[in-house]
């Protein structure tokens, strides 16, 4: 199996188009370090306009946890896409080049061939993340220093201890992950479906716009479906941001991101190995 998935691998970076995610990811992080670096103390300023008319805040509150903090809720919100771009390639691409039907004549059975893609398609998708954490939270660190990581809600002020951070960046990551896999494995499913990559990168990213409209809709209808859309939980990283930390609530969600990725895995194999291979 590991064999397989580094032939995946290969085929993945030999592509001029991975490294397209990679490079807006990086454009993206640089682009709002350069920003807080040279404009910082507006940003700040509008931050706690209101707080500082009632309270004296000291120390280094613009520091390298708190650019991260902003870069994740920047990025997380795109990187569904450039993981889509690579895992709705993984067949419809293979299809589209006609080497579909000679992969399947090689003595692999067709679940250890889709479980080497989709597994190719998870480890693109951690190698991502981490690229993102590597440049965004230690590049970060050594152009703003650390220091305690305040975050806005809308009903409260938390300041979280800079001794107590790292470790829920590490947590947040690990969740992340989980869900950048959620939406790798709903891609891997709509490319069975398809002859070209552009089908089920269009059609994850529709699904995963769509059921996001839905989570945040506060229509009773939708409520009752709310709790079970894989959109409801893919945000909840923030949730080691909390103090306390709610442990049942991260655990259930990721539970739900984790049941998703068996589920579309699941289907996936189910409806690629009764299919005729005609391309």
């Amino acid at each position: 199996m590991w064999r397989l998935t580094k032939i995946e691998l290969f085929k993945i970076f030999k592509k001029p188009r991975t490294y397209i995610a990679f490079g807006a990811i990086a454009a993206i992080i640089c682009l709002v370090q350069f920003a807080l670096y040279v404009d910082g103390n507006t940003y700040m300023n509008f931050m706690l306009g209101s707080i500082e008319n009632s309270f004296s805040v000291e120390g280094n509150l613009l520091n390298g946890y708190l650019v991260f903090f902003i870069i994740l809720q920047t990025l997380l919100v795109h990187v569904p896409l450039l993981v889509a771009l690579v895992a709705g390639d993984m067949i419809a691409g293979e299809a589209n080049m006609g080497t579909l039907r000679l992969l399947i004549t090689k003595p692999v059975s067709r679940t250890a061939l889709l479980l080497s893609k989709f597994f190719a398609s998870t480890i693109y998708s951690v190698l991502l993340l981490t690229f993102m954490a590597v440049l965004g939270l230690l590049v970060s660190m050594m152009i703003f220093g650390t220091g305690d990581l305040m975050i806005l809600k809308s009903e409260k002020i938390l300041i979280i201890d800079h001794a107590d951070i790292l470790w829920r960046y590490f947590a947040a990551y690990g969740f992340a992950a989980l869900s950048m896999i959620t939406v790798a494995a709903l891609s891997f499913l709509f490319s069975v479906f398809a002859e070209n990559s552009i089908g089920p990168i269009i059609a994850a990213m529709s699904v995963v716009i769509v059921f996001t409209i839905l989570t945040t809709m506060d229509i009773p209808f939708f409520n009752h479906i709310k709790p079970y859309l894989f959109t409801n939980h893919m945000l909840n990283w923030k949730g080691f941001f909390d103090r306390p930390v709610d442990r049942r609530e991260v655990i259930k969600s990721a539970l739900y991101l984790l049941g998703h990725i068996v589920f579309f895995v699941s289907l996936t194999i189910y409806i690629f190995k009764r299919k005729d291979i005609l391309s």
